[in-house]
């Protein structure tokens, strides 16, 4: 297969694009927003994006999940447009979501009900829509937000994630991340029969695509920060390597010619470089790709196995895995090369690193005493606490406020691998609310997506 080959077919090709749209484009030329009258006074809520002087925190919301009414948008459609709102901040654990009255909220049924917070809104139109939001603090009968979004009918589901991001913003003082995807690899087939197929799908596993039909093994999908395309690990005619899959014209190619195995890649944060390992007699070294040029740096040399490396979110430095200790641990270099220092002291092997948006801790899997688990420490190692355990826990992604992780669940074979799954679970950085995204396939390798990703 050459590396210019298309992976899915032509008629697949034009439903993908036309679901893919307006996925990296102004919000005016997939979903139109503009605000509709509110007041001005003081609430008990955030008031805006960066406000840290929020009333209600999302630590607070951990421990009293914030009560609020949303009622249905009308029939059909409007229906169809809560129940996405309503699952989207319930799934966080943040909210307690109320059913409530069509139309304009009853404050006081809300007050008695515990709640703080109402939604309203409405839907018109059938082939291009508008759908009207307004958020209310209940204490006050204040209104919070209003805004009306206009889009084609098809984007109801991008619409509905868009509100919900409004409403959790505004209530904890965060950005939201609903309006955005995650890649993975789709399985399908018994052990030796295994298909794998990369695939994308919205963060609540709707809208989920099939990318490649599933020829060669494919593995380890990594988000571009900036562009729609993705980096992954495919083993192609047979000799596994690196490749660059651009998701709206479904075409594909080769990233850099190393001599051995490449594999592992993530892009820098301004998306100019993909860091990558590559396989040298027994071990592996760490190289930096540039996009533009095709110009490779090498950045290890340590005669070990380096892998799995990250970069921090502002670039300057990356965190990777490596055995130079005689077990897998993790280090920290700077992005320009150097001395590495370690940063794992914890019993077990530690492997898959990945920094945090947010720059203030780095998940990792670990394996102890035969058994996997997840867990996050700081950039200097300490703070180090485990989130979940599991028969095997592995490949965590962050969602792109820093607020959650995605991750590969698997459960243990019985006779003949029955009884065998693999999932893509969730779970906040605290060890909070986890909970299995669903998929129509088996799932791992999950890769979150940037905003309007």
């Amino acid at each position: 297969m050459r590396s210019t080959d298309r992976f899915i077919l032509d008629d697949e090709a034009e439903s993908l694009r036309q679901f893919l749209l307006s996925r990296r484009t102004a919000l005016g030329m997939g979903v139109a927003a503009i605000g509709l009258s509110a007041l001005s006074p003081r609430f008990g809520f955030a008031q805006g994006s960066g406000q840290s002087g929020a009333a209600i925190t999302v630590d607070q919301a951990r421990a009293a999940p914030i009560p609020i009414g949303i009622p249905s948008f009308g029939p059909g459609l409007g229906a169809q447009i809560s129940e996405v709102i309503a699952a989207d901040l319930g799934n966080t654990g943040l909210f307690k979501v109320l059913a409530s009255s069509p139309g304009a909220p009853d404050f006081e049924m809300l007050k008695s009900q515990g709640a703080r917070a109402a939604v309203s809104g409405n839907v018109l139109g059938s082939g291009d829509v508008q759908v009207e939001m307004r958020l209310w603090d209940v204490l006050t009968g204040g209104q919070i937000q209003g805004t009306r979004y206009s889009a084609n009918r098809a984007n109801w589901r991008r619409i509905a994630h868009i509100i919900a991001d409004v409403i959790y913003e505004r209530l904890v003082g965060e950005k939201g991340y609903f309006d955005t995807r995650i890649a993975y690899i789709s399985r399908t087939g018994p052990g030796r029969q295994l298909t794998t197929r990369l695939a994308i799908m919205d963060q609540d596993g709707e809208n989920a695509h099939i990318l490649t039909q599933g020829r060669w093994l494919t593995l380890t999908p990594r988000f571009d920060p900036r562009q729609d395309r993705l980096a992954f690990m495919s083993y192609a005619n047979n000799r596994p390597r690196v490749y660059l899959f651009d998701i709206k014209s479904a075409q594909q190619r080769l990233l850099g010619e190393f001599h051995g195995i490449s594999f592992a890649p993530r892009f820098s944060p301004d998306g100019q470089q993909v860091v990558l390992s590559a396989t040298r007699a027994g071990g592996s070294d760490i190289w930096v790709v540039d996009l533009a040029s095709g110009a490779k740096r090498q950045m290890t040399s340590s005669g070990a196995i380096d892998t799995s490396p990250c970069f921090s979110p502002d670039g300057t430095q990356i965190v990777f895995n490596s055995d130079r200790g005689g077990s897998p641990q993790l280090y920290i270099m700077s992005a320009s090369g150097g001395n590495a220092r370690r940063i794992s002291y914890g019993q077990g092997s530690y492997g898959s690193p990945v920094w945090s948006p947010r720059g203030d801790v780095i998940a990792f899997s670990r394996i102890a005493n035969g058994s996997f688990s997840l867990g996050v420490m700081g950039p200097d190692g300490g703070g180090e606490r485990i989130l979940t355990e599991g028969f095997t826990v592995e490949s965590p992604t962050f969602c792109p406020n820093g607020r959650v992780l995605a991750y590969c669940r698997q459960t243990r074979a019985g006779h003949r691998g029955a009884g065998f799954s693999t999932m893509i679970d969730t779970i906040d950085i605290t060890g909070f609310h986890g909970r299995t995204i669903p998929t129509r396939t088996g799932a791992s390798d999950p890769a979150w997506s940037p905003y309007n990703g």
